[in-house]
Protein backbone atom coordinates (compact mmCIF):
# COMPACT_ATOMS: atom_id res chain seq x y z
CA UNK A 1 0.00 0.00 0.00
CA UNK A 2 1.20 3.66 -1.19
CA UNK A 3 1.63 5.59 1.76
CA UNK A 4 -1.27 8.44 0.70
CA UNK A 5 -3.62 6.16 -0.01
CA UNK A 6 -6.66 6.78 1.10
CA UNK A 7 -7.14 2.45 1.60
CA UNK A 8 -10.21 0.44 0.42
CA UNK A 9 -13.60 -0.05 1.12
CA UNK A 10 -14.31 -3.90 2.97
CA UNK A 11 -17.22 -5.73 3.30
CA UNK A 12 -18.61 -5.59 6.41
CA UNK A 13 -20.12 -8.54 6.85
CA UNK A 14 -16.86 -10.45 7.24
CA UNK A 15 -17.23 -9.15 11.03
CA UNK A 16 -20.63 -10.25 11.78
CA UNK A 17 -19.41 -12.64 14.10
CA UNK A 18 -20.30 -13.26 18.09
CA UNK A 19 -17.67 -10.97 20.51
CA UNK A 20 -15.66 -13.21 22.32
CA UNK A 21 -14.22 -13.47 26.49
CA UNK A 22 -11.68 -10.57 26.67
CA UNK A 23 -8.54 -12.39 28.64
CA UNK A 24 -6.41 -9.12 29.53
CA UNK A 25 -3.79 -11.74 31.39
CA UNK A 26 -2.95 -13.25 28.43
CA UNK A 27 -2.64 -10.33 26.10
CA UNK A 28 -0.30 -8.89 28.30
CA UNK A 29 1.74 -12.12 28.81
CA UNK A 30 1.99 -12.88 25.19
CA UNK A 31 2.97 -9.61 25.06
CA UNK A 32 5.61 -9.18 27.78
CA UNK A 33 7.39 -12.64 25.70
CA UNK A 34 8.05 -10.93 22.98
CA UNK A 35 8.93 -7.75 24.50
CA UNK A 36 11.48 -10.23 26.48
CA UNK A 37 12.91 -11.92 23.40
CA UNK A 38 13.68 -8.69 21.39
CA UNK A 39 14.27 -6.21 24.05
CA UNK A 40 16.83 -4.34 22.26
CA UNK A 41 14.61 -3.82 19.01
CA UNK A 42 11.70 -2.65 21.33
CA UNK A 43 13.46 -0.40 23.40
CA UNK A 44 15.29 0.78 20.20
CA UNK A 45 12.54 1.83 18.49
CA UNK A 46 10.74 3.60 21.47
CA UNK A 47 13.82 5.86 21.93
CA UNK A 48 13.52 7.05 18.15
CA UNK A 49 9.69 7.65 19.26
CA UNK A 50 11.51 9.73 22.25
CA UNK A 51 13.44 11.21 20.26
CA UNK A 52 11.07 12.86 17.80
CA UNK A 53 8.66 13.98 20.23
CA UNK A 54 11.67 15.90 21.42
CA UNK A 55 12.55 17.58 17.95
CA UNK A 56 8.86 18.37 17.39
CA UNK A 57 8.14 20.13 20.65
CA UNK A 58 11.08 22.35 19.70
CA UNK A 59 8.85 23.81 17.23
CA UNK A 60 7.11 26.78 18.58
CA UNK A 61 3.63 26.36 15.97
CA UNK A 62 1.71 23.37 15.65
CA UNK A 63 4.71 20.67 17.47
CA UNK A 64 1.64 19.05 18.77
CA UNK A 65 0.03 18.70 15.20
CA UNK A 66 3.75 17.51 13.97
CA UNK A 67 4.06 15.02 16.22
CA UNK A 68 0.58 13.59 16.37
CA UNK A 69 0.76 13.60 12.59
CA UNK A 70 3.49 10.94 12.92
CA UNK A 71 2.35 9.37 16.38
CA UNK A 72 -0.11 6.68 14.33
CA UNK A 73 2.07 5.34 12.21
CA UNK A 74 4.46 5.05 14.71
CA UNK A 75 1.69 3.10 16.97
CA UNK A 76 1.65 0.90 13.74
CA UNK A 77 4.96 -0.02 13.73
CA UNK A 78 4.62 -1.53 17.23
CA UNK A 79 1.49 -3.59 15.87
CA UNK A 80 3.78 -4.76 12.60
CA UNK A 81 6.32 -6.00 14.61
CA UNK A 82 3.88 -7.72 16.79
CA UNK A 83 1.94 -9.40 13.82
CA UNK A 84 5.19 -10.88 12.33
CA UNK A 85 6.36 -12.13 15.72
CA UNK A 86 3.00 -14.15 16.74
CA UNK A 87 3.23 -15.60 13.02
CA UNK A 88 6.60 -16.40 13.76
CA UNK A 89 8.53 -14.50 10.45
CA UNK A 90 11.63 -12.91 10.98
CA UNK A 91 11.82 -9.11 11.15
CA UNK A 92 14.29 -6.79 10.73
CA UNK A 93 14.46 -3.18 12.91
CA UNK A 94 13.46 -1.15 9.48
CA UNK A 95 9.57 -3.15 9.74
CA UNK A 96 8.85 -0.44 12.76
CA UNK A 97 8.89 2.21 10.46
CA UNK A 98 6.27 -0.14 7.40
CA UNK A 99 3.14 1.94 9.39
CA UNK A 100 4.24 5.25 7.08
CA UNK A 101 3.16 2.67 4.25
CA UNK A 102 -0.08 3.22 5.81
CA UNK A 103 0.63 7.32 6.31
CA UNK A 104 -2.58 8.89 4.99
CA UNK A 105 -5.96 6.43 6.41
CA UNK A 106 -4.06 6.51 9.50
CA UNK A 107 -3.07 10.00 9.97
CA UNK A 108 -7.08 10.57 9.12
CA UNK A 109 -8.37 8.43 11.40
CA UNK A 110 -5.61 9.84 14.29
CA UNK A 111 -7.15 13.15 13.43
CA UNK A 112 -11.25 12.32 13.11
CA UNK A 113 -11.32 10.35 16.30
CA UNK A 114 -9.36 12.33 18.07
CA UNK A 115 -11.89 15.25 17.54
CA UNK A 116 -14.83 13.09 17.80
CA UNK A 117 -13.24 11.90 21.30
CA UNK A 118 -12.70 15.56 22.49
CA UNK A 119 -15.77 17.17 21.29
CA UNK A 120 -17.95 13.94 23.63
CA UNK A 121 -15.14 14.81 26.72
CA UNK A 122 -16.46 18.64 26.10
CA UNK A 123 -19.73 18.09 25.80
CA UNK A 124 -20.23 15.13 27.67
CA UNK A 125 -17.90 12.97 29.62
CA UNK A 126 -19.62 9.38 29.02
CA UNK A 127 -19.49 9.79 24.87
CA UNK A 128 -15.70 10.31 24.85
CA UNK A 129 -15.06 7.77 26.85
CA UNK A 130 -17.26 5.49 25.08
CA UNK A 131 -15.40 6.74 21.86
CA UNK A 132 -12.48 6.35 22.92
CA UNK A 133 -12.54 2.79 23.92
CA UNK A 134 -14.12 1.81 20.67
CA UNK A 135 -11.63 2.69 18.42
CA UNK A 136 -9.10 0.97 20.01
CA UNK A 137 -8.63 -1.86 16.81
CA UNK A 138 -9.07 1.35 14.23
CA UNK A 139 -5.46 0.75 13.25
CA UNK A 140 -4.88 -2.64 13.11
CA UNK A 141 -7.75 -2.50 10.41
CA UNK A 142 -6.41 -0.02 8.33
CA UNK A 143 -2.46 -2.08 8.31
CA UNK A 144 -4.47 -5.56 7.83
CA UNK A 145 -6.95 -4.47 5.15
CA UNK A 146 -5.63 -1.74 3.81
CA UNK A 147 -9.19 -0.29 5.31
CA UNK A 148 -10.45 3.28 4.40
CA UNK A 149 -9.89 5.17 7.49
CA UNK A 150 -13.61 5.88 8.28
CA UNK A 151 -14.60 2.40 7.86
CA UNK A 152 -11.99 1.38 9.84
CA UNK A 153 -12.95 3.74 13.07
CA UNK A 154 -16.74 2.06 12.25
CA UNK A 155 -16.09 -1.55 12.36
CA UNK A 156 -13.64 -1.01 15.20
CA UNK A 157 -16.72 0.74 17.57
CA UNK A 158 -18.92 -1.88 16.02
CA UNK A 159 -17.29 -4.88 17.23
CA UNK A 160 -15.91 -3.26 20.93
CA UNK A 161 -19.42 -2.11 21.59
CA UNK A 162 -20.36 -5.88 22.13
CA UNK A 163 -18.60 -6.09 24.88
CA UNK A 164 -17.44 -2.48 25.45
CA UNK A 165 -16.93 -2.63 29.20
CA UNK A 166 -13.74 -5.41 29.11
CA UNK A 167 -12.73 -3.48 26.87
CA UNK A 168 -12.62 -0.39 28.64
CA UNK A 169 -11.79 -2.76 31.47
CA UNK A 170 -8.71 -3.76 29.30
CA UNK A 171 -7.58 0.04 28.17
CA UNK A 172 -7.80 0.90 31.98
CA UNK A 173 -5.03 -1.62 33.04
CA UNK A 174 -2.87 -0.35 30.12
CA UNK A 175 -3.42 2.98 31.11
CA UNK A 176 -2.27 2.13 34.60
CA UNK A 177 0.44 0.08 33.54
CA UNK A 178 1.59 3.32 31.55
CA UNK A 179 1.08 5.86 34.18
CA UNK A 180 3.49 3.42 36.45
CA UNK A 181 6.20 3.62 33.43
CA UNK A 182 5.88 7.10 33.50
CA UNK A 183 6.24 7.34 37.17
CA UNK A 184 9.40 6.03 37.33
CA UNK A 185 11.07 9.36 35.46
CA UNK A 186 9.74 8.32 32.37
CA UNK A 187 12.02 5.48 31.66
CA UNK A 188 9.27 2.96 32.59
CA UNK A 189 7.88 3.66 29.36
CA UNK A 190 11.18 2.57 27.29
CA UNK A 191 9.05 -0.64 28.84
CA UNK A 192 5.56 0.02 29.14
CA UNK A 193 4.79 1.96 25.40
CA UNK A 194 5.68 -1.48 23.79
CA UNK A 195 4.47 -3.84 25.70
CA UNK A 196 0.61 -2.04 26.20
CA UNK A 197 0.81 -1.68 22.33
CA UNK A 198 1.74 -5.07 21.13
CA UNK A 199 -0.84 -6.43 23.97
CA UNK A 200 -3.68 -4.50 22.02
CA UNK A 201 -2.45 -6.35 18.86
CA UNK A 202 -2.77 -9.70 20.96
CA UNK A 203 -5.98 -8.92 21.64
CA UNK A 204 -6.73 -7.51 17.43
CA UNK A 205 -5.08 -11.32 16.44
CA UNK A 206 -7.41 -13.69 19.07
CA UNK A 207 -10.42 -11.38 18.99
CA UNK A 208 -10.55 -10.87 14.75
CA UNK A 209 -7.75 -12.70 13.34
CA UNK A 210 -4.96 -11.97 10.96
CA UNK A 211 -6.71 -10.87 7.17
CA UNK A 212 -2.92 -10.55 5.90
CA UNK A 213 0.41 -12.08 6.12
CA UNK A 214 2.45 -9.06 5.04
CA UNK A 215 1.50 -5.62 5.81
Amino acid sequence: MAAFDFGVKVDSRLFDRECCTINIQSYLSQAWEMFRENIGEFIGFTLVIFAVWLATSMVDVGSSLLFSSVAAPFYAGYSIVAFKLMLRQPFQFSDFFRGFNYFLPLFLASLASTLLVSIGFIFLLIPGIYLAVSYMFTTFFVIDYRMEFWQAMEISRKIISRNWFAYFLFALVLCFINLIGALAFGLGLLVTLPVTSCAVAVAYREIVGLNASTW
